[in-house]
């Protein structure tokens, strides 16, 4: 029976993937393999040392603490795209909205409450209008930076809205580079992209390469009026920078799905409370991907979506007993455990061996499970920090 250790709400559609038989998935397991959470913040708890996975319903993982899990072997999923298209919509409705004056429009509409004549509201609203005018997206230059999922899909979008599409990622995978439309204006720099856009939009993680990447620095390379959309993280923005960059008309407008005391108030700055993920399908999805993935590692030792861990599959066990363990990613440590394994006449019939940065993770497909003893034995072997044994009756 695994234990999952839940935290925040998570989707049924998700949870209902567990087998009932199988999976016994509460707020209080004790000594769970796995936990599945949100938003919530695992820093500063002490981890159970039966925890073997935690996956995140969601894309970024700033809310645990990977490098810590990485040296105890322990692998943290994510799910990147899940809600891709959700961000996508607030993304497109915070440029629509810095461009018209909706908003500004519906709360003079909502002074009116005291008038009763429709023919006269008619006549004041049709004078003031003009004070509400905006620009089309059509024809604009938008910038995106970070081109993976969301990004992409940002980018399609804006393409069928008509806009002019500039984007730039250093760290572009291949998988990316095919989803990213032909059209997409590839650019060199950051400082190249800013340069040349009237609106901005950010689609990268939050890591020490990223922090306040956009600055008093960067935000004097852009066009005068350009507005910036932020639903990738808040660390990314130089709050202060963007009020002053506001205050003085350098930018017409801060979007952003993450309030800080400096933005609230301020005419030129719509922020939400991290909602770029909130709606039903994005939570139903984030849910079944993570829960899909815990369940290919707990049952098979299969990695999707690691952030710590290489991807690596070989499918389902059908039969026998397959082996997975973690090891310091140093030379000579697969070699000795396959000679713990001749040394007891185990047969290993299929394996799979990937490394991502300090950490090598190995998959082992055996004709009869080891005894204990040399269980033992593998577990003792010099860099190996974590060892399973899974069976298929």
């Amino acid at each position: 029976m695994y234990q999952v250790r839940t935290y925040n709400k998570i989707s049924d559609k998700g949870l209902s993937l567990f087998p009932a038989d199988r999976y016994s998935v509460t707020e209080d397991v004790s000594s769970p393999e796995a936990i599945l959470l949100r938003s919530h913040k695992l820093h500063g708890e002490t981890l159970p040392e039966s925890v073997i996975a935690v996956a995140r319903a969601g894309a970024g993982t700033n809310n645990v603490p990977v490098d810590e899990y990485t040296k105890s072997g322990v692998v943290v999923f994510n799910t990147p795209g899940a809600n891709a298209n959700a961000v996508k919509e607030l993304v497109l409705a915070g440029m629509l909205l810095s461009s018209r004056g909706i908003l500004q429009g519906r709360d003079y509409v909502a002074t009116l409450g005291d008038m009763t004549d429709k023919a006269e509201m008619s006549k004041l609203l049709e004078a003031e209008k003009k004070r509400f005018a905006g620009s089309e997206l059509a024809g604009k230059k938008l910038g995106i930076v970070g081109l993976g999922a969301i990004g992409s899909m940002v980018a399609n979008a804006a393409l069928a809205l008509g806009m002019d599409v500039y984007g730039f990622d250093p760290a572009l995978s291949v998988e990316a580079a095919w989803r990213l439309p032909s059209d997409v204006h590839r650019m060199e720099s950051l400082q190249a992209l800013l340069s040349e856009i009237d609106y901005l939009t950010l689609h990268v993680p939050a890591i020490d390469a990223t922090k306040n990447m956009i600055n008093r620095d960067t935000l004097g390379f852009m066009k005068p009026g350009a507005a910036i959309m932020n639903f990738a993280r808040d660390a990314i923005v130089d709050s202060e920078a963007v009020v002053e960059a506001l205050n003085a008309g350098k930018l017409r407008n801060y979007v952003c799905d993450f309030p800080e005391p400096c933005l609230i108030g301020h005419a030129k700055v719509i922020a939400v409370p991290h909602i770029g993920a909130s709606t039903a399908e994005a939570e139903e999805n984030c849910a079944v991907m993570a829960v899909n993935q815990l369940r290919d590692y707990l049952e098979n030792g299969n990695i999707k979506n690691s952030v710590n861990f290489p991807e690596t599959s070989m499918g389902g066990l059908v039969s026998g007993c397959r082996i997975t363990f973690t090891n310091q990613n140093v030379s000579g440590v697969l070699g000795n455990v396959l000679s713990v394994f001749a040394e007891n006449n185990v047969n290993v019939i299929d394996m799979m061996n990937k490394s991502r940065n300090d950490v090598a993770y190995n998959i082992l497909d055996i004709d009869t499970c080891p005894s204990d003893a040399v269980l033992a034995a593998l577990k003792s072997v010099e860099h190996v920090i974590s060892l399973r044994v899974i069976t298929r009756n």
